[in-house]
């Protein structure tokens, strides 16, 4: 592809310098290769003419063939329109246009055969076609468009530079006629005979121009299974090189801070979900090789204990432990649960953030340069360079997907040898996605709740029941409850009608605050101190209701918090409503998320709410939300910045080409882990070329 990629989209037939910076800017084209990627959403049936008289108003889009017979300018300025006169065998119809007037005058021509494509309607009491597209008979039957027509995306200034679908399609015409068959091969033939794929021209061709159902099926399914494949191949590869080229520090002991901890300081009995994950790590520790494991786990399923835990086996090896969390809050909220979970034993925990003082970083740098400080707890404050650890053993990252690459990489450079890392997520990732973003780990998955823990009531509502919620909520602030309520907005905004925060919070003062309780409020334009000190009063139990934006998806452990009302939820997405669900449901009492929407809602909205109701899987709803939105807007979720420009593979409806290209690429990379045979040549350049085009498949290690 090297002659293609190489090649200026400018220097294409029909493009030239302006088109060319349009199709640069509006949607990421610079090369031939790029044009040929650049794939259609859908496919428009052109095998049929019809005869006029067969039309009807109701008819999806039409063909037909005929000669223009009359051509007339109605009307002035705004107002003016062209109407011809276009007949076949059978009879006539008007064909109507309101712009581009001119030219059709210009380039149409009598007595000349064109096949008018469009949509059949009533205008003025006649049958007509507003807008049809125009094209010579002759010169269709010399194109290689075939019966079914692509369509593709285009913008509103690719439109008005003329650069539309029509357009695109004979573009991806002037490329393969002016190659011919030209386009060197991404895979090896010993790969295509194998696995029973379609060769790469006769792929990218059916694409464009289908010539007939079956070829375009296992023309997507070739290159579906190509683009899955080598993403499969790399995140592989790279994961064995990482395993042979690290040393990891070996964990011998369980010894006696984890067996005291174990014996005597366990809040609940574990369940069977963190005994397996507890057994993957120590087997990990204690490999020779260095662990990166992803452990996932809904909010509330004790992935802090088996941190701890892990934390606890680096100290019997004489080893120190650290764990970083994105914010303040959540890293203090570890330091007060990992503090009282070691009261009594003797283990050194300390506290780094931005608002730590100066004397007590001195002791905590002299500390952990002694070795005297066994578990550091922090914020990015961890990863400045004069903070100093003597023997750092394992890291923790917490929400890892709030920390970029180089920020994380910071920590593993705090020792010779890269300690054990283990990241955590309470934002559940559905398979598919684990094994394309995080395949270079090890993925662990805590899918047990504590015991006592009982599932969350959630319920959808219309806010014309306001009222009702209201006195709902009353009943549970007497019980002595705590609620939070969530708005999409901080304040009022013309363009969407939605509630806003501002004017929700002042609705809600003027009916609770003489019922006697206290609201506080909470959104990401105030100050970080300020906004501590709102989860604070909530958490002291001196607010009783706290009315928030999403700010509070991740936040302080607050058990006592049984509601959880988001107004406009059909504004929300499904990882967000489930996050934020996940505020509440913490303690041993029933718990409620309240779902308030208003009437009109989308099927995606719909089908959003009726999973929330339906499930408190957070797996089962991570898979909803990949099949309901795709890759694209979740990858933003997980770890900013991570893109892998999937071209036609879509990670929540091509999960079963995913895994069988998955186990395909461990075979190989068994046979010939640095993929140096002959046989496998082709299949590292191409890794090769990826990897200088796609500078963002990045990983955690």
């Amino acid at each position: 592809m090297s002659e293609l990629s190489g090649k200026d989209i400018k220097y294409l037939n029909e493009v030239g310098p302006k088109r060319a910076i349009i199709l640069n800017n509006e949607i990421n084209i610079h090369s031939f290769e790029d044009m040929l990627y650049y794939f259609p959403y859908k496919y428009i049936d052109k095998s049929k003419i019809y005869e006029i008289k067969d039309l009807k108003a109701n008819l999806p889009y039409v063909q037909i063939k005929g000669i223009f017979v009359s051509m007339e300018k109605i009307g002035e300025g705004k107002g003016e329109r062209l109407v011809a006169s276009f007949a076949d065998k059978s009879g006539v119809i008007e064909l109507i246009w309101f712009r581009g007037i001119k030219f059709i005058v210009k380039n149409i021509k009598k007595r000349t055969e064109y096949i008018i494509f469009g949509k059949p309607s009533i205008f003025n009491g006649r049958l007509n076609i507003i807008h049809p597209e125009i094209e010579d008979s002759e010169k269709k039957e010399d194109s290689i468009v075939s019966g079914m027509q692509a369509v593709y995306h285009t913008t509103e200034k690719m439109k008005k530079a003329y650069i539309n679908s029509k357009l695109i399609s004979r573009l991806q015409e002037h490329i393969f006629k002016g190659f011919k068959g030209r386009f060197p091969e991404t895979l090896p033939k010993w790969f295509l005979d194998k696995y029973r794929l379609l060769n790469l021209h006769d792929s990218l061709f059916n694409l464009h121009f289908p010539q007939s159902t079956d070829l375009l099926q296992k023309s997507e399914y070739r290159l579906k299974f190509e683009e899955l494949f080598y993403i499969q191949l790399s995140t592989l590869k790279r994961k064995a090189k990482t395993k042979l080229a690290f040393r990891g520090m070996i964990f011998k002991t369980v010894g006696e801070s984890f067996n005291t901890f174990y014996n005597n300081k366990l809040p609940f009995d574990l369940t069977g979900a963190q005994k397996r994950v507890l057994k993957e790590i120590r087997k990990d520790c204690g490999s020779g090789k260095q662990m990166n494991r992803l452990l996932q786990g809904d909010v509330g399923s004790g992935k802090t204990l088996v941190a701890l835990m892990s934390m606890l086996l680096a100290v019997d090896n004489e080893y120190q432990a650290c764990i970083m969390a994105p914010t303040e809050i959540l890293a203090n909220q570890h330091f007060e649960t990992i503090s009282e979970f070691l009261d009594g034993m003797n283990i050194k925990v300390s506290l780094l953030t931005g608002s730590s003082k100066k004397s007590e970083r001195n002791i905590i740098d002299e500390e952990l340069r002694s070795g005297k400080l066994n578990i550091l707890i922090g914020t990015h404050a961890l990863i400045e360079d004069n903070v100093v650890f003597k023997n750092l053993g394992l890291v923790v990252i917490d929400e890892q997907h709030r920390f970029g690459v180089v920020q994380r990489s910071k920590l593993w450079k705090k020792n010779i040898n890269p300690p054990h890392v283990l990241v955590m997520t309470a934002t559940p990732i559905p398979r598919t996605l684990a094994m394309t973003l995080y395949g270079d780990l090890d993925v662990s998955i805590i899918d047990e709740l504590p015991p006592g823990r009982k599932p969350i009531n959630t319920i959808h509502v219309y806010q014309k029941d306001k009222q009702s919620v209201y006195k709902f909520m009353q009943k549970e602030l007497d019980k002595g409850r705590q609620i939070y309520i969530v708005y999409p907005l901080i304040s009022e905004s013309e363009k969407l009608d939605i509630k806003d925060l501002e004017s929700g919070y002042q609705e809600l003062f003027d009916y609770f605050s003489p019922l006697g309780y206290n609201l506080s409020m909470l959104h990401g334009k105030m100050k970080p101190k300020e906004k501590d000190y709102a989860m604070q009063e909530f958490a002291d139990h001196k607010s009783h209701i706290l009315v928030a934006t999403t700010v509070i998806e991740v936040g302080v452990n607050v058990p006592n918090a049984s509601v959880m009302l988001i107004e406009n939820s059909e504004r929300f997405g499904l990882a967000q409503l489930h996050q934020l669900r996940g505020r509440v449901g913490r303690g041993a009492e029933q718990s409620f998320c309240i779902l308030s929407t208003g009437y009109k809602l989308s099927n995606e909205s719909k089908q959003r709410v009726e999973t929330m109701v339906g499930t408190n899987d957070g797996f089962e709803i991570a898979e909803a939300d990949l099949k309901l939105r795709g890759f694209g807007d979740i990858d933003g979720t997980l770890q900013s910045g991570i893109s892998y420009n999937l071209k036609i593979a879509h990670l929540g409806k091509d999960s079963q080409i995913l895994q069988y290209v998955r186990g395909i690429a461990d075979e190989i990379l068994e046979e010939d882990p640095l993929l140096e045979l002959d046989k496998n040549y082709l299949l590292n350049e191409q890794l090769k070329r990826a990897s200088k085009s796609q500078v963002s498949w990045r990983f955690i290690s």
